[in-house]
């Protein structure tokens, strides 16, 4: 069996601008989850960031595509709407799609389970504690009853998302807040999960639990189907006499 085609597409834009981040994330939030992720021999993986030809998603890349991973947070406007359109459409006939933390807010992610999210948030670098409630998944496979995140963004409830077509973990912050921070949702032949981890100040990234989340995600996301939809006008697969005149 051929290796899973993965693409990992960062905004790339914090770590350039910002000191406090480029300090945990030299060479990119990308890169990072890169590393990991080349070091499993069921991946083939690469890499695209906002500032390539086609705002790194050009037709060639996202076709050539099993599963794309998306982290954005300041710069979702820029995304060009053609490029989401693609995007959108490659899910719905079977790529997997990945967001991470803020690509909740990406405009892929609100076209799927839109309206914008629109919870409450506090960047106090408090713990998460994530709690697996889902432990049959195969993206929660080898993970305990909990991932503890020593300094993370609290995300609040309630938002206006789409309940998940499956939950998977749920977060918890000493401030007394829960969030779903782990959800997948089926569309088209596309398999999508959300996961909330991952703030661009703290080395998240680096903590083998979040490392065996991200693993099992790509694995779970990758669709081999071959099967296609009918599409357009059709005939009728059973003879009922015609359209009456």
């Amino acid at each position: 069996m051929r290796k899973i085609r993965v693409t990992i597409w960062n905004e790339f834009v914090d770590e350039k601008r910002r000191p406090e981040v480029r300090a945990v994330y030299p060479e990119g939030i990308h890169t990072v989850i890169a590393a990991f992720l080349r070091e499993d021999e069921r991946f083939d993986v690469r890499v695209s960031t906002l500032d390539e030809p086609e705002a790194g998603l050009s037709d060639g890349l996202l076709d050539s595509t099993d599963v794309l991973l998306w982290w954005g947070h300041a710069a979702h406007g820029a995304v060009p709407d053609d490029r989401v359109e693609k995007t959108l459409a490659r899910i719905n006939e079977g790529m997997g799609f990945i967001a991470l933390h803020s690509g909740f807010y990406s405009k892929p992610m609100v076209r799927m389970v839109g309206p914008r999210m629109n919870g409450a948030y506090r960047e106090d670098g408090e713990k998460e504690r994530v709690w697996v409630i889902n432990p049959a998944h195969p993206i929660c496979e080898g993970l305990g009853d909990r991932i503890e995140i020593p300094r993370s963004e609290m995300y609040a409830e309630p938002t206006g998302i789409a309940a998940p077509d499956e939950l998977l973990f749920i977060s918890w912050y000493p401030g007394g807040e829960v969030f779903r921070s782990g959800g997948v949702w089926y569309r088209g032949r596309g398999r999508v999960f959300y996961f909330t981890p991952g703030h661009e100040e703290y080395p998240v990234y680096s903590q083998p639990e979040i490392q065996q989340v991200i693993r099992n995600a790509v694995a779970w996301a990758f669709n081999p189907t071959t099967a296609v939809y009918r599409k357009g006008a059709v005939p009728p697969l059973e003879d009922f006499g015609g359209k009456e005149g």
